[in-house]
């Protein structure tokens, strides 16, 4: 399974893109700010543009199995969890519904529904890696 992050839309606040799952557009995502490669503000840097694996691990601070982004430079920890803005993230990647500056909406929902698509891949024994690009030509620093 390959999910991939398309980064469309940056403020000096969030970065939101499109998420595909094996092709398919899927949802909105959201992020923290991108910064020039190199440069991280500790839980207010989105991770930099790659291939990752992707497994489930359980999660202290949500006390339950999530999908975790492996092998990031310079991270750890990184989720995809639900969330509506940049407070709600600390590098992770949230997933919504519909956007707007600096928001994503119906969270959860979409969460729900992304979940078990990965439990169901990685069940089958499927690997699964997550690949974020980013698609405008200036990145906000």
């Amino acid at each position: 399974m390959e999910l991939l992050v398309k980064r469309k839309w940056y403020t000096d606040v969030t970065t939101i893109g499109e998420l595909y799952v094996d092709g398919e557009f899927f949802c909105y995502t959201l992020e923290d700010p991108a910064r020039a490669e190199g440069e991280k503000v500790y839980a207010q840097t989105c991770i930099p543009a790659g291939q990752y694996p992707l497994v489930l691990d359980y999660s202290p601070s949500f006390k339950r199995i999530m999908p975790c982004i492996l092998n990031v430079p310079m991270f750890t920890g990184i989720l995809i969890h639900w969330g509506n803005k940049a407070e709600d993230t600390a590098g992770c990647l949230l997933v919504g519904e519909t956007r707007a500056k600096d928001w994503i909406s119906s969270s959860k929902k979409v969460f729900n529904k992304l979940y078990p698509l990965i439990e169901d891949a990685i069940a089958r024994g499927q690997k699964v890696s997550i690949t974020y690009e980013n698609c405008a030509n200036e990145i906000t620093s």
